[in-house]
């Protein structure tokens, strides 16, 4: 029976991508922002319960990436889309954010160098950044939404490295850049409230850009 409870939790994300579509096709774009967290912390239950009860498999690891692409990939993609659709008549554009969260996944899926760190930004992290825009206390413009469309899609499938919160200890030393990138979310949360969330993932490239320059550098 243990054996089916990560996948059941990786069905709920699923059901739950789908669900923040509805949100979105009918303009409640702060409910499909909810959806897209609740989305992400069962997927990384799903995850957290295969490795715990060992019952990893392939099958698993299939239905996890096409979960993540309805939740990470086709809901923020209809969500630019819907976004754009009032204000552009290049609102199509949005949908390169479901293709490359594909192309991302299909390349996860056979990247074994991803395992202590991210090679481009996760569509978790992509979704949360485009639908959080929501919450920015001015208006967007037409053509920066097609930018941030553009630089999203780049962002998936670019060589970049990107901190992964997989800790092998709780210590410090050897975990800098996890516990500085940990804690300046929680402050910005703190300071800020809900107006830091569009600011959350650019804040967390900025410091897995600045942690692998400096590891590289020394």
């Amino acid at each position: 029976m243990k054996k089916h409870i990560p996948n059941f939790l990786t069905c709920v994300n699923l059901a739950i991508g789908c669900v923040g579509i509805y949100y979105t096709l009918t303009g409640q774009e702060i409910s499909a922002f909810y959806f897209v967290i609740a989305a992400g912390l069962f997927d990384f239950f799903d995850g957290f319960a295969a490795r715990m009860l060992k019952v990893q498999s392939e099958i698993g690891k299939q239905l996890d990436s096409l979960s993540d692409l309805v939740s990470f990939g086709l809901l923020p993609s209809f969500f630019m889309l819907s976004w754009l659709q009032g204000s552009s008549d290049y609102f199509w554009i949005a949908i390169v954010i479901a293709v490359f969260s594909a192309i991302r996944l299909a390349i996860f899926n056979i990247d074994e160098s991803q395992s202590d760190s991210f090679k481009g930004l996760p569509t978790p992290a992509n979704a949360i950044m485009l639908t959080s825009l929501i919450f920015l206390p001015f208006e967007i413009y037409e053509y920066t939404l097609i930018s941030i469309c553009i630089f999203s899609a780049i962002m998936l499938v670019s060589p970049v490295r990107l901190i992964a919160l997989k800790f092998s200890s709780a210590r410090w030393k050897g975990n800098e850049d996890r516990w500085v990138l940990i804690l300046g979310v929680l402050t910005l949360l703190i300071v800020f409230q809900w107006t830091s969330l569009p600011y959350l993932i650019p804040f967390y490239i900025l410091v897995s850009v600045v942690s692998f320059v400096a590891r590289f550098t020394r």
